[in-house]
């Protein structure tokens, strides 16, 4: 530690205070805003099916295509995949602040237009829909490594994991926040135009309605994000890309002094050490050697996380008429569809996603993050296999609330576990001139996991047959296994300054002084040390 710089070091030491708050609000709103784009559409999807797909002959509610479908829902995880690269790649090149505003600007566009999707023809309304959504996606995207990045480059070392998991956790909100905007406001509209049932009503009358109450769901999603740009653009770089990448000692002293209201020493002489130290390039063999594997590991782990939980999520609207959770869509029209798919989704997301976020907030500094990501793992492959093993005898009306239980214990063990952990691993296992573009290579394969479940997964169980609906289940099971296997690529870092974790004080990091990952013993070294501080 005595080889970092002083404003390095004082960021590692600094007591919690508000500029933390401040800024786990400000990048926290990101990803409240993220979710909600992301997941609302989860609760308008058959909406969609109703009013551009309605076949009159056979009088019976229409549906997206399979194509369609995967394109409504997916494409804005490809949108994101591409923003991620694109964006952590700037957020290094350019700065974390500069980027920052860009992706919330175009995420702010985007909502809106999607919510303003034209056309005559219901292939243009969707084809448009899909395009605006690719781009919102692309901004969200870049939310995810620069958000991840700022919070650990602003944390102290003692609460870092804690606050970057506070800053992921705001997901759950956007997705409690998703199921609830769409159940009131379909509730406002079924009061206020008392539709009737589409088994009375073969017509469906309710498509002026229902085609409002979707753009609104969609457009609103730009509000959370244009609430907290002012903020996000009054936030100060970081003071370590101030000074280790633009080698500015003195403005990095002067900023982050301004934060934590003392006086820093600039030490350009000693910046200029450092700097010398860690010019390799991302992907040259010294890159590789002191980081491959952690890479490896962060990728991996993430794309198998995100086949699953992508899975779960992008599907639960299929999922919960099993459960008994809704009613059929002949049994209900398009607005009581849409509430209830939206109740059955925040209800799940409010006892089940919701509290394992903030389990991992509160645990994360005791437990650490290697021991959650294999719990998490480990459990979520334990309910899911159940779920595939006994689905005929959970689908029945007397075990719903059993396999509602199981069906949530996924999502809270995914959340305090590997969904939490792979997004905050990345932010601190590199060094600062490739975080930003390293935690984004990890997220864009967690999207690449995504995509796998949403045009695959979720093509697969399309139809609601029930042997197939098994066979995903064990599958997500299999890849949980796999995903708790390539945890121990990664290793512990609770307790350490960013600089000591990548070697950048002068010091070697783990894979340096070992030439593999530390056993548990070395972890429990660190967790030891940290708990004695």
């Amino acid at each position: 530690m005595s080889n970092n710089l002083a404003v390095l070091n004082a960021l590692d030491s600094a007591r919690t205070q508000w500029y933390h708050v401040q800024a786990i609000v400000i990048a926290g709103m990101g990803f409240f805003t993220d979710a909600y784009d992301l997941f609302c559409i989860s609760t308008i999807s058959k909406l969609l099916g109703r009013l551009y797909y309605f076949d009159p002959a056979t009088g019976k509610p229409g549906k997206l295509p399979p194509q369609v479908n995967n394109m409504v829902i997916g494409v804005a995880l490809v949108g994101t995949l591409s923003g991620q690269l694109v964006f952590g790649w700037l957020g290094d090149k350019l700065g974390r602040k500069k980027v920052y505003g860009i992706t919330l600007i175009l995420m702010v566009i985007c909502a809106i237009c999607s919510g303003l999707s034209f056309g005559s023809t219901a292939s243009s309304v969707l084809g448009t829909l899909c395009f605006f959504r690719f781009w919102l996606g692309f901004g969200i995207g870049g939310d995810y490594p620069l958000s991840a990045t700022i919070m650990s480059e602003y944390a102290n070392k003692k609460t870092r994991g804690a606050f970057i998991a506070a800053v992921f956790a705001m997901q759950g909100v956007g997705i409690i926040f998703a199921g609830l905007v769409s159940m009131i406001l379909s509730k406002i509209f079924l009061n206020a135009y008392k539709a009737p049932s589409f088994h009375k009503d073969p017509v469906f009358s309710t498509q002026p309605q229902a085609d409002l109450l979707w753009r609104t769901v969609l457009m609103l999603g730009a509000l959370p994000a244009i609430l907290t740009y002012y903020w996000r653009m009054k936030m100060p770089e970081t003071g370590r890309y101030t000074a280790l990448i633009e080698g500015n000692a003195k403005q990095a002293a002067i900023d982050m002094g301004r934060v934590l209201d003392i006086e820093l020493a600039a030490e350009q002489d000693k910046l200029a050490q450092m700097k010398a130290s860690n010019e390799y390039k991302l992907f040259s063999p010294e890159f590789f050697r002191r980081h491959g594997l952690h890479l490896l590991g962060t990728m991996t782990t993430w794309f198998l996380l995100d086949i699953a939980f992508y899975s779960q999520n992008l599907t639960q609207k299929d999922i919960f008429p099993v459960m008994g959770l809704t009613r059929k869509d002949v049994e209900v029209n398009a607005l009581e569809e849409v509430f209830e798919t939206s109740r059955a989704m925040f209800v799940i997301a409010l006892f089940g996603t919701f509290p394992g976020y903030w389990f991992t907030v509160f645990f994360i500094e005791t437990l650490g993050r290697f021991i959650i990501q294999l719990v998490g793992f480990f459990m979520m492959s334990i309910f899911m296999l159940i779920i595939g093993i006994k689905y005929d005898y959970l689908k029945t009306k007397e075990h719903k609330w059993l396999f509602a239980a199981l069906y949530g214990l996924t999502f809270f063990f995914a959340n305090f576990g590997p969904n939490s952990t792979t997004f905050v691993l990345p932010a601190e296992l590199f060094p600062t001139r490739v975080r930003s573009t390293c935690h984004a290579l990890s997220a864009a394969a967690g999207k690449a996991g995504a995509i796998v479940g949403a045009f695959g997964v979720q093509n697969y169980t399309l139809n609601g047959n029930t042997k197939k609906i098994r066979q995903a289940m064990m599958f997500l099971a299999f890849t949980n296994m796999l995903g708790f296997c390539f945890s121990f690529l990664v290793t512990e870092t609770k307790g350490r300054s960013l600089e000591e974790i990548s070697g950048e004080d002068g010091g070697k990091n783990d894979m340096q002084m070992a030439g593999r990952e530390p056993s548990r013993a070395t972890m429990d070294r660190q967790g030891s040390r940290v708990d004695s501080m």
